[in-house]
């Protein structure tokens, strides 16, 4: 029977942003907190806890049990957004200045560190039957957020990663995060294990799949609509599964005209080229549905009711055919 209580993903966002407004950081030392509610107020889509809030209602459980673990989810990602802009460097975050820029390296370090402390006091206001559980997964969600990451940077430096190896990384720094955030949502409803792995499997093979459309976004995309510049993996010669490919299929002639192109417009075009040549689009589109296709095999094993299935299905059909 399907729920009457589901909530709308713009409703979950209401709950969300509410309790972030109402959390209360310590107010001395200042400068260590001020930049935990700055970089928890800049916005964003809250994907993730809203996420989190939507697997929960998939078995039954409530917006009231699940927020603490939504509140950490969302602090540890936003926690991981301060360190990612120090290693790369960012000067903006959701067009504002980032943390780093703003206060300085070392207390945006520190205040990335507070979050982390502070995303486990969230989490260990679950119900207490239900907390190891919490706990496991919050912790293993978030070691593999960081492995990933630690990958992506290793990857930079070297010249022979393997395809098998970009997808383990994405897997790693984006997907986990959504899939683990579900598990958590399933946890706190008192999901069965079989079940909270089912969301679990839902929700990383959708991630790896976002991760894969937005690789194809980045080149293909109207950058109107997908928000970012588009070719910017391309002049930063980022190791997608796109370039990756292109690197497997090129002959050895074609991948020659790639050495010493300039970071301008011309080498995205050049590269963009040979991408169409070698028909890259189509072999990351593939691989992007077959993802697709397991969130939506590990779903459908799910012993709910289909119609309670209907807003995450629909939330998934919207993050994958957003407009290009």
């Amino acid at each position: 029977m399907r729920q009457d209580s589901l909530h709308s993903p713009a409703e979950l966002l209401i709950h969300i942003e509410q309790a972030i407004k109402e959390t209360k950081y310590p107010s001395q030392p200042a400068s260590l907190y001020e930049p935990i509610s700055y970089i928890m107020e800049l916005g964003g889509k809250r994907l993730r806890p809203i996420m989190l809030l939507m697997a929960s209602e998939l078995f039954n459980g409530t917006v009231k049990a699940a927020l603490p673990a939504a509140m950490a989810i969302e602090t540890f990602h936003n926690f991981t957004l301060i360190h990612d802009d120090i290693m790369d460097n960012a000067p903006l975050r959701r067009g504002k200045q980032t943390v780093h820029k703003k206060w300085g390296t070392n207390t945006a370090i520190l205040s990335g560190d507070v979050m982390m402390v502070e995303a486990n006091k969230h989490i260990t206001e679950v119900h207490a039957d239900v907390l190891k559980a919490a706990l496991d997964t919050f912790n293993a969600t978030a070691q593999g957020v960081c492995e990933g990451q630690q990958l992506d940077m290793e990857f930079e430096s070297r010249d022979d990663v393997s395809i098998a190896e970009y997808l383990n990384m994405i897997r790693l720094k984006t997907a986990v995060l959504v899939g683990g955030a579900m598990k958590l949502g399933a946890i706190v409803a008192h999901a069965c294990k079989e079940e909270a792995d089912l969301i679990y499997q839902f929700g990383e093979s959708l991630g790896i799949a976002f991760q894969l459309q937005d690789d194809i976004l980045d080149v293909y995309g109207d950058p109107e609509k997908f928000g970012k510049q588009v070719g910017g993996d391309i002049l930063s010669d980022k190791k997608t599964y796109m370039r990756l490919k292109l690197q497997e299929l090129a002959s050895a002639d074609d991948l020659n005209q790639l050495d010493g192109l300039k970071h301008d417009g011309d080498k995205v075009n050049k590269v963009t080229a040979l991408y169409n040549t070698y028909n890259i689009r189509e072999e990351a589109t593939a691989i992007m549905k077959k993802y697709l296709d397991d969130a939506f095999a590990a779903l459908e094993k799910i012993s709910v009711d289909n119609s309670n299935k209907e807003p995450l299905t629909m939330l998934a059909n919207q993050l994958m055919f957003r407009e290009s």
